[in-house]
């Protein structure tokens, strides 16, 4: 308020009108009082009035210079020019505010309740954080019982209890915890009891017992020991303040209070309200919302993607690479580039193949087709991705390689207009710079990769559409320099020529690999580190990476301050000590592990400090959290080099490997420093002592300078990590046959075409492995035979049973061992193992307990011919049992056949080629053998990226028909066309899935280069037969 006036007192309630400012104070004035103006009333009206208007209660406390037509009235009245009704007086005192703090669980106020009138009323204002907390209580006269004023959940509540009994149970208010002063007020008169809330939330009941405080009320809390006075708290002590605390419509005179005149309390702090605003400034970051009581705060960091007591630390891993390494297949992931960073998660598919590739599509990869329109000069095509630039940006350069198909098929269409012409199509990268040189080919060249390649179909131009010729053709390639990556814009050119006709692709961004995830430096002295700029993380502090050692400690990083410092440490071959100093005086945070962490495998630490808590990680076992103190030095101040691998005294220095290593999302790139240090070197190789447990099923680990691969060579099984059954759907007439070569003495004299394997003369025990689906008793599963008539069947009987009939001697009949499992021909999944070594023979179905037998006969299995699944295509003598299932062949699913070493089923599907695999019959990989149960990414499904775009060859391509002409298209003609298009294409995606279902992307063969020079050697039971290193694409 800026000017100063007389001030008129009064009480009751008023309608006036003024024109600049009122100043409103509590006063003792009659209710009956108002100042009249012409026919215009301040404080109140009249009876009349009141009874027309049907107006509150007359005004009670101050007004200050009341303007009427600019005329001061409180001078008039002053003066007696206007009529004054009621007693008013020209002054007024304000209210003396005393606040009082409850700022421990000790804390209370006691007064004492002198009233002897029949009626109780007691206000007062309060602001806390808390939810909870006892307000006010009394034991009630007479000993009817006691009363209970307090918070709960937030809420004003009331009890009142007598003989041990709820007499009285109200509530009041909502949200009462916000850090604002809120009123209360409770009132009993005749039976009648009244609790409000900010004077606007009442609740009301009656009671059939006098309410009526005894010698004392208590505010706040109870005494610690009772004693006599009575007073009981069953319920939180209130933190907070309280203020204008009135008694029967008295003023407490708090300062009296404070003065021991009246009353009694302890631990409260008088005269001053210390409630502290923890959530101004708020610590949550990443968007966390913050929450606080009297003494913390929280953060809520639900939908954030971010984790820890402030919300700071990633709950995602910062790339594929990094996914693919704990385990995880192709799918969809939050992907947070840079951890604790500013940029936010991003969920991007994940193409787990021999790469972990990651896919990020933009708003048109479809081959869209451009007609020709003399209208037109120039088709703009821009393309939106589902990651935002920064996360692009820092995608890209994370990344050890990235690329982009870009495609133009064209007929009488001109792309770059080579040799020696301006460019008619030309693309913008990330920078906003325009390219014109095509995918495939060197930046800046102007050319396609067939000018690079200088295979053009006119060896006059540099690209196959600047031949401008009649008949389709087209220019495709990669681009692959990352600083151009992504492509944000294509502009062609040569399209209004009658007959141009023209298409292009700009398929999705794909990056693999994770330069930070494999950024290592190998120490190999105590005395060696690696230093750094300083570590800036005053408030908040995450430092994570991976080591491997054979030391028994060591000192893995250390910054220092004047007084602050901050040191990870391995102190023992079982424990990770995390320390610092942010001023209160060291303090640390230890991890014992059960097993010793110097075992030269990879291991992980993180490490986080907040002004809330310290904590810390190792692998996967239970971590340490240090609550911080909840007052002193907040701020972490470092002011010299930070240390790797070392301290700043050259001691305790750390022996091995440091890998990944990030504080605060930020990757220290330790290889580049590490090449210009003596005595650390870049790199740390050997990776398949930490993660080849990630190959199943036979599946080989195999090391990279930056990670590994699976070998699936050996397995039954395919994928990233030999995860992958690989099963075919039979029908009777279908059948798989793997042969090998005939020994050397039965060969020599014929002319037979060579194979892959010679039979080896003796097996005197087999490995085999299979699951089966089928309806069908009896049926064959499974049959091996020699060049010398022997033989090994696998085989339903008519009951379902399982049998494995051996034939090892020639003069001998052929002994059957059946397992007693029953009818495994109901459609259900079954999985068998059968294991022989010289005479004896076990078998195994599903998870039931092992089967064991014994072979009476010889018990050389000699000259294997071949491997059959399926209905057998052998001529000459066979046994009548086996012919008779024969006839019928079989119908149904077989899954991961295994014969040792070998798996036929997965060379006739995968390496039809470069196999020794006849296939007889329909054959159609399927996904029939996968079961949930068994198989923990069973429900994993991938999609080939190439198979979402037609091929075009000679002829015209499967395109998205755009029209550039489009001006000339009705709007509403263009709408039908566009629900059509819609529509057939959900058709054809529909189709298109439902296919998939029963064939996956492997099914239409291997790449020969990538299949191995010599797949397979001598010996049925070689250790490495098949390569599984084909890329596949998936999105």
């Amino acid at each position: 308020m800026t000017n100063t006036g007389t001030i008129l007192a009064s009480s009751g309630s008023a309608d006036t009108s003024t024109s600049r400012w009122t100043k409103i104070h509590s006063g003792s004035s009659s209710p009956s009082t108002r100042v009249t103006l012409r026919l215009t009333s301040f404080g109140g009206v009249s009876a009349v009035g009141a009874q027309r208007d049907h107006s509150r209660r007359n005004f009670h406390g101050c007004l200050e210079n009341v303007l009427y037509n600019g005329v001061n009235v409180v001078e008039l009245a002053k003066e007696k020019r206007v009529s004054i009704v009621g007693n008013v007086t020209f002054a007024c005192s304000e209210a003396v505010d005393v606040p009082v703090t409850f700022a421990s669980p000790d804390s209370f106020l006691q007064l004492p309740w002198a009233v002897s009138r029949d009626s109780v009323s007691v206000t007062l204002q309060f602001r806390t954080w808390n939810k909870g907390g006892l307000l006010m209580t009394s034991e009630l006269q007479h000993q009817v019982g006691a009363l209970w004023l307090y918070l709960s959940d937030a809420r004003l509540r009331l009890q009142i209890y007598k003989a041990g009994r709820v007499m009285v149970d109200i509530t009041a208010g909502l949200t009462l915890n916000d850090g604002q002063w809120h009123s209360v007020e409770l009132s009993v008169r005749r039976g009648r009891l009244i609790l409000a809330a900010d004077k606007a939330d009442t609740s009301t009941t009656t009671t059939s017992f006098p309410v009526m405080p005894a010698n004392h009320i208590f505010l706040g809390g109870c005494p610690s020991t009772e004693g006599d006075s009575g007073c009981r708290n069953p319920f939180n002590v209130f933190q907070g303040c309280m203020r204008l605390v009135h008694l029967d419509g008295s003023l407490v005179d708090l300062i009296k209070v404070q003065q021991m005149l009246i009353g009694n309390f302890s631990d409260l702090q008088m005269d001053m309200c210390g409630i502290v605003d923890r959530c101004s400034p708020s610590h949550c970051e990443h968007g966390g919302k913050c929450t606080q009581s009297w003494s913390t705060f929280h953060c809520n960091c639900t939908n954030t993607g971010y984790g820890g007591a402030t919300c700071h630390s990633s709950i995602y891993e910062p790339s594929c690479e990094a996914y693919k390494h704990r385990g995880n297949t192709s799918g969809l992931y939050y992907i947070d580039v840079d951890g604790s960073g500013p940029i936010k998660p991003q969920l991007i598919y994940c193409n787990m193949s021999d790469k972990a590739w990651m896919v990020i599509q933009h708003n048109n990869t479809e081959l869209t087709k451009l007609r020709a329109s003399s209208g037109t000069n120039q088709h703009l095509a821009y393309f939106n991705y589902s990651a935002d630039t920064k996360q692009l940006g820092a995608i890209i350069s994370q990344a050890e390689h990235c690329e982009q198909e870009l495609s133009y098929h064209c007929k009488k269409s001109r792309l770059l207009n080579t040799p020696d012409g301006a460019p008619f199509t030309w693309w913008v990268g990330r920078s906003g710079e325009a390219h014109t040189y095509w995918g495939g080919a060197v930046p800046d060249s102007q050319q396609c990769a067939c000018g690079l390649q200088e295979d053009c179909v006119d060896p006059e131009h540099f690209c196959n559409c600047d031949g401008d010729l009649d008949d389709w053709a087209n220019d495709s390639g990669f681009i692959s320099l990352k600083e151009h990556l992504p492509i944000r814009l294509l502009a062609v050119g040569d399209i209004n020529r009658p007959g141009s006709e023209a298409a292009y692709r700009v398929g999705p961004l794909q990056c693999y690999g994770d330069n930070d995830f494999w950024n290592a430096a190998y120490f190999n002295k105590e005395t060696s580190y690696l230093h750094f700029p300083t570590f800036h993380g005053e408030l908040s502090a995450d430092i994570s990476f991976l080591f491997k050692t054979s030391s028994s400690s060591g000192v893995f990083l250390e910054n220092l301050g004047i007084k602050d410092f901050i040191r990870i440490e391995l102190s023992s071959p079982t424990e990770v000590i995390f320390s610092f100093d942010v001023g209160n005086g060291p303090f640390e945070v230890r991890v014992e592990t059960p097993e010793p962490l110097n075992d030269e495998r990879w291991h992980r630490v993180k490490a986080e400090r907040n002004v809330k808590e310290a904590s810390l990680h190792v692998d996967h076992f239970p971590g340490a959290v240090q609550k911080a103190p909840a007052d002193g030095h907040i701020h972490l101040q470092l002011n010299s080099q930070l240390f790797v691998g070392g301290t700043a005294s050259r001691q305790k220095g750390f022996l091995g490997c440091i890998r990944s290593l990030k504080l605060n999302g930020k990757t220290l790139d330790l290889e580049e420093r590490a090449k210009i240090t003596p005595e650390v070197r870049p790199g740390c190789p050997g990776h398949c002592s930490s993660y080849g447990g990630l190959c199943q099923n036979q599946g080989r680990c195999v090391e990279k300078y930056n990670g590994f691969a699976c070998d699936c060579g050996t397995s039954p099984y395919s994928g990233t990590f030999c995860h992958k059954e690989v099963s075919a759907y039979f029908r009777p007439g279908t059948s798989v046959t793997y042969t090998f070569k005939e020994p050397y003495e039965l060969h020599r004299n014929a002319s037979a075409q060579s194979s892959s394997i010679y039979s080896d003369l003796t097996l005197k025990g087999e490995n085999i492995s299979l699951s089966f689906r089928t309806s069908q008793a009896p049926a064959l599963l499974l049959y091996v035979s020699s060049y010398y008539r022997e033989y090994l069947a696998v085989l339903l009987n008519r009951n379902g049973q399982l049998d494995v009939k051996y034939k090892l001697q020639n003069n001998r009949d052929a002994e059957v061992f059946r397992s007693n499992e029953r009818n495994l021909a109901n459609g259900q999944l079954h999985q068998v193992s059968i294991r022989r070594l010289s005479e004896s023979l076990s078998v195994q179905i599903d998870q039931h307990a092992r089967e064991d037998f014994n072979l009476t006969s010889d018990v050389d299995f000699n000259t294997i011919k071949a491997i059959v699944i399926g209905k057998l295509h052998e001529s000459g003598e066979m046994d009548p049992e086996i012919a008779r299932l024969n006839s019928l062949g079989f119908t149904g699913c077989l899954s991961v056949v295994q014969f040792n070493s070998i798996a036929p089923l997965k060379a006739a599907l995968l390496y039809p080629d470069t196999s020794p695999v006849i296939v007889t019959g329909p054959l159609t990989e399927s996904n029939c053998g996968s079961s949930s149960s068994s198989s923990p990414y069973a429900a994993e499904t991938t999609h080939s990226l190439s198979d979402h775009f037609g091929t075009v060859g000679t002829g015209q391509p499967v395109v998205n028909a755009i029209s550039s002409d489009s001006a000339l298209i009705g709007g509403v003609i263009a709408v039908v066309i566009f629900v059509i298009l819609a529509a057939l294409a959900v058709m054809a995606r529909f189709l298109y899935r439902r296919k998939e279902t029963c064939q996956t992307p492997e099914s239409k063969g291997a790449k020969p280069e990538d299949s191995p020079e010599t797949p397979f050697n001598n010996d049925p039971t070689p250790q490495s037969i098949i390569s599984d290193t084909q890329k596949e694409y998936f999105i």
